[in-house]
């Protein structure tokens, strides 16, 4: 799977906001066909590559181009800035009846999205093909802007990543990222609006009240829940946060079996909750 474009031969423009490197410059592609695990889809759409929410246990991080960038994960953005006029040329031959996973390897929410409107651009041109299907996965309470939007869509889901109950763990290991309570909000404003909406829960970070974090899933309204395990012994982790995380790990004992035990408590909460590979399942 083609994970990050290449660059088109051109110096490509940089500047900062926050934290955040961005750079911008042109893609080769913008459709990716769905393979491996996410071989549910027909098509990714990444409009950027990166990620400034620097969640340290990110799959994504371990396919940058180099180490520095994924030494730097969480510090860094790349904005495909021709990414609406590369996804123009299916004008021709629409994208009927296809599933496309908005985004595969980055958040569409990056907070520079605010000001380029880079997604809500994408989103317009997708609904003129009218019978796509359509799932968006962020962890941003920017996705609440495009409401508009979603509701013009014949078939769409918006999935909003909630990981664990805990400040302290969500800042361990998603230093960067909105807190809970705001993801929270926003997809409780999107399911209040009528839009198809799931919270995934993938991977679940160490949980301290496992009870009270279901209650508060069940009381956003949404109807469809995924969860997948993490797995803290493959030490897989990145940026600076690494040391943090995993003292939590042990301070938290958040071994297999720990796991288990929480997810059958949710569970007892909310029965019909989808468990691994089904949050890649298409709508």
């Amino acid at each position: 799977m083609l994970l990050f474009q290449e660059d088109t031969p051109q110096q490509p423009k940089k500047t900062k906001l926050g934290h955040t490197e961005l750079e911008y410059s042109n893609a080769s592609s913008i459709l990716t066909e769905g393979k491996g695990f996410m071989d549910g889809y027909d098509y990714t759409l990444n409009p950027y590559s990166g990620c400034s929410f620097g969640c340290n246990y990110c799959y994504a991080a371990f396919f940058a181009t180099t180490k520095e960038k994924m030494d730097n994960w969480g510090y860094w953005v790349r904005i495909k800035e021709n990414a609406l006029q590369l996804l123009m040329k299916f004008r021709k031959k629409p994208l009927k009846d296809k599933t496309i996973y908005l985004s595969s390897v980055t958040d569409p929410y990056q907070p520079i999205e605010r000001e380029l409107e880079l997604t809500r651009s994408i989103l317009k041109e997708l609904i003129s093909y009218h019978e796509v299907r359509l799932v968006i996965q962020t962890r941003s309470p920017i996705v609440t802007r495009d409401i508009d939007l979603f509701k013009q869509f014949k078939a769409i889901q918006v999935n909003m990543s909630v990981t664990t109950d805990s400040e302290e763990v969500r800042k361990a290991f998603e230093p960067l990222c909105p807190s809970n309570k705001i993801r929270i909000k926003a997809i409780t404003e999107i399911q209040q609006e009528g839009i198809n909406s799931c919270i995934t829960m993938t991977p679940l970070l160490p949980v301290v009240d496992a009870d009270e974090f279901a209650k508060t899933l069940i009381e956003t309204g949404v109807k469809k829940f995924i969860i997948q395990p993490f797995h803290p012994d493959k030490g897989k982790f990145v940026a600076s946060t690494r040391e943090d995380a995993t003292k939590l790990i042990r301070e938290l004992d958040w071994t297999t079996a720990k796991y288990e035990d929480t997810l059958k408590i949710i569970q007892s909460y909310i029965p019909e909750i989808g468990i691994g590979k089904q949050g890649f399942a298409p709508i």
